[in-house]
């Protein structure tokens, strides 16, 4: 019952974040389109990206791999009246410090934009307009760490969908504001930094009824002697290396991209999102319901239960993961062409944005075995071992940009490919290293039916690519939006149906898909 119950909470988290990404890809189709790439809209996304960078870095990052072992620890052991206390101490805690450093960004917004995106310093007009989208767009993480923090208690209860659903808020907040609201503004990106707060705060009043159903909605209350606090920001410190360093990666890309050729923050924005297509679906959907059955069987001292559910992981992780960016390589041009190719989003934008996203689509495996490796430390409560392969990782992105920056440059090819390719390089660095260590200490290996599953992944995928490849040359380029993107789907759809049918052919049958 347990496995069924891991995989149904899967389907239900991956089918709620398909439709978060759908409205999602919408909700970029319509800002790219309004605002084009560079000027407003850079200004926009790097003030977006800082709160929305500290929220998947302290959030949905460290805090929650920091808070959801402690709780199962607590369900596990205790009454429900020791868990509400730790539920009351921890979010006093937490409010209490994400009000004081939203209220600290605010007054001090101008250098955090300068440190930020320094490329901005020399454009006066720009940097003011990021800087008054900034003291908007940051009380988010205010709302939205809450939201991780309820998000986090509901999950470990077995309650996925209200979390998973939050996003969608987020999407239709924004298409809205970009619609609707825009044109009533002199300075039309402004209404996306007012979307953007009301958005946080939706996605946290949603969880309130079910906290209240499992007597879990109790007052805040600051208490950082409580034991359980002390563990948490004890486990929460390190990690926030550990667990989110793939952000860390982008986030000095957009420092890089803010001195390059305007434009550069835009292309790769549309490169992330594509690649965060499988990566959501997918890798954070398995990493969310992994993390409270991981805590559960180390809580309970289960390692063949804690093994098995790293290897079920796994094997969803690259049946997905692998055909995923081999399709990304592939089809990056037609993809730009066909969903962000309209309004003020040129064509040599979404070219630019292509060369981003191939350079990024090699490395979407890697940050989809992160979202599994990473877990299986924090469940364990071990955040050194992260911590430290996270800082090894963020100075592996460092080098690579630099060695890559220069090639790009060398070859006149425009160097923000070069920061796409440097977080490739950076997330298999870190998705090896977590690997090394599971191995080592005998936590989870690739046994020996993984041999025969890696050579079946690699002809199936190798059969999609083919196909793939032989359609391009009959895409539409110069045709209406609607025929590319129907041109598009027919490509996507026979990629994946020649992938299914070789993977069936080669001796692959769903049922190795199940947990255990």
């Amino acid at each position: 019952m347990a496995k069924s119950r891991l995989f149904r909470s899967t389907m239900v988290v991956s089918s709620m974040t398909m439709l978060s990404r759908i409205l999602g890809l919408v909700r970029d189709i319509v800002l790219l389109g309004a605002f084009g790439a560079g000027g407003l809209m850079d200004a926009f996304l790097v003030a977006f990206k800082i709160p929305n960078f500290l929220r998947r870095l302290f959030a949905e990052g460290a805090f929650s791999q920091a808070f959801v072992p402690v709780l199962s620890e607590y369900k596990e052991k205790y009454s429900l009246q020791q868990v509400q206390i730790l539920v009351s101490r921890t979010s006093g805690a937490l409010l209490m410090a994400l009000s004081m450093l939203t209220v600290v960004v605010i007054l001090i917004a101008p250098w955090v934009v300068t440190l930020f995106a320094p490329g901005f310093a020399d454009q006066p007009d720009k940097f003011a307009i990021t800087t008054e989208l900034l003291r908007l767009t940051f009380p988010y993480l205010l709302f939205i760490s809450m939201t991780a923090f309820a998000s986090g208690i509901l999950q470990s209860y077995g309650r996925f969908a209200a979390p998973a659903f939050a996003p969608v808020l987020l999407n239709l907040c924004m298409i809205g504001g970009a619609l609707i609201f825009a044109p009533m503004f002199d300075t039309p990106i402004m209404a996306l930094g007012y979307a953007v707060a009301i958005a946080g705060l939706l996605q946290f009043l949603i969880q309130l009824p079910q906290l209240w159903q499992q007597k879990l909605l109790v007052a805040p209350k600051i208490d950082f002697q409580h034991e359980g606090v002390r563990r948490i920001l004890k486990l929460m410190l390190p990690a926030i290396f550990g667990v989110s360093v793939t952000q860390i990666n982008l986030l000095l890309n957009t420092v890089f991209a803010s001195l390059m050729i305007g434009g550069s923050v835009s292309w790769l924005y549309a490169a992330e999102r594509m690649s965060e297509l499988p990566l959501g679906l997918i890798g954070v959907a398995i990493g969310t319901v992994i993390l409270p059955s991981l805590s559960k069987s180390e809580a309970q001292k289960d390692d063949v239960s804690f093994k098995k559910t790293l290897d079920w992981a796994a094997r969803l992780i690259i049946l997905v993961g692998l055909p995923a960016a081999a399709a990304l390589f592939m089809l990056a041009d037609v993809l730009m062409q066909s969903l962000f190719m309209r309004g003020e989003f040129t064509l040599q934008d979404s070219q630019m944005s292509a060369l981003a996203l191939r350079s990024m689509a090699g490395g979407i495996l890697g940050f989809m075995l992160i979202k599994i490796f990473a877990p299986a430390f924090f469940a364990r409560q071990d955040t050194k071992t992260p911590v430290k392969i996270g800082i090894i990782s963020v100075f592996a992105n460092m080098i690579f940009s630099i060695i890559f920056i220069s090639i790009f440059y060398f070859l006149e090819i425009p160097l923000h490919g070069g920061l796409a390719l440097a977080t490739t390089g950076a997330a298999f660095v870190n998705a090896g290293l977590l690997y090394y260590f599971l191995h080592k200490r005998d936590i989870f290996r690739f046994g020996s039916h993984w041999k025969k599953l890696f050579a079946q992944f690699v002809m199936s995928t190798s059969a999609m690519v083919g196909m793939l490849y032989v359609m391009l040359p009959y895409f539409p380029t110069n045709d209406a939006q609607w025929k590319r993107i129907v041109a598009l789907l027919i490509m996507c759809a026979v990629g994946a149906l020649v992938y299914g049918v070789v993977l069936l052919a080669t001796g692959f049958r769903p049922r190795q898909l199940k947990h255990g």
